[in-house]
């Protein structure tokens, strides 16, 4: 897998433009994706699917339109789907811009498989009620959203915010992955699994 990352929309948001052969999907597109699109047609990729992991308008503003050019359906936890009723997923929050409307799939968690590629969406709800990780075992990475940051964990104090259900997930679904797992996170740089085990401050006694 070829792993291309964009920082896109107001607050800088990680996408990841995620590839094998000539089959791809886009995790996270948080703005507007012209960079995405010239990506996919120099490598003459088709885009299969438009993975979210939660539905904060900083990760959902490149939906419509990503989608309306590429035919890909947008997929996503139901659990978050009213937050698109709510200017934290549909846009005015903290002045930040209206986020254009979009259907959306609801993906349930467990196993799928994307580009011939065996991946299991992992419920990690916590930032927000509704989120999902996207963990492809054979390329040892996860993609988490906002649920897990180098060093650090998102933010709960938003509507289906709960830091306790935030740090269950993490340990019970991210921290059990092999810790070797690259973890690609919504915000800032990579890490690992158990990097983040060993030295993020939430989970090593000093929280």
């Amino acid at each position: 897998m070829h792993i291309q990352t964009f920082t896109l929309g107001p607050l800088g948001t990680n996408g990841f433009l995620a590839s094998s052969g000539e089959r791809a999907v886009f995790v996270d597109p948080g703005g507007d994706p012209g960079p995405v699109l010239a990506a996919l047609g120099a490598g003459r990729l088709t885009l299969e699917a438009i993975l979210i992991t939660h539905l904060h308008c900083d990760h959902i503003y490149g939906c419509a339109a990503l989608a309306r050019a590429t035919g890909a359906p947008v997929l996503a936890g139901q659990g978050d789907a009213f937050l698109l009723d709510t200017e934290l997923g549909g846009g005015g929050f903290m002045g930040l811009p209206l986020v254009e409307s979009f259907e959306f799939a609801p993906l349930a968690p467990g196993p799928a498989q994307f580009m011939g590629l065996p991946c299991t969406v992992l419920a990690t709800p916590g930032h927000s009620p509704g989120s999902l990780s996207f963990h492809f075992p054979d390329q040892g990475l996860v993609f988490v959203g906002d649920v897990l940051f180098r060093r650090s964990i998102g933010r709960t104090d938003f509507p289906g915010g709960d830091t306790d259900v935030l740090l269950t997930a993490v340990r019970e679904r991210l921290f059990t992955l092999p810790p070797a797992t690259v973890v690609h996170s919504g915000h800032g740089p990579a890490t690992t699994v158990g990097d983040e085990m060993a030295h993020n401050p939430f989970f090593n006694g000093a929280f």
